[in-house]
């Protein structure tokens, strides 16, 4: 398995320009687009709701910050909790 260089990523929550919902975006990782699409996937899971891969961020449906930073760190990642 190969060791990820460290990366910081950014967790915020944002209802602008989505008719007031909510959701979570997941943003700062450098990725391929694939491997993005794999950890949105896994994400959505967690959450148990939808989600999308939109200009090099990943965006759940609903505010789950706290789930995400605590998959994202269990998976080696640094998390910091942005906006909101």
């Amino acid at each position: 398995m190969k060791t990820k260089p460290k990366q910081t990523a950014k967790v915020m929550r944002s209802r602008k320009g989505r008719g007031g919902k909510t959701v979570t975006i997941v943003s700062g990782l450098q990725h391929c687009p694939k491997a993005l699409e794999t950890l949105a996937k896994r994400l959505k899971q967690i959450c148990g709701c939808g989600g999308t891969v939109k200009s090099g961020e990943i965006l759940i449906q609903g505010d789950h910050r706290e789930k995400i930073a605590t998959e994202l760190r269990a998976q080696g990642y640094e998390v910091k909790l942005a906006g909101g």
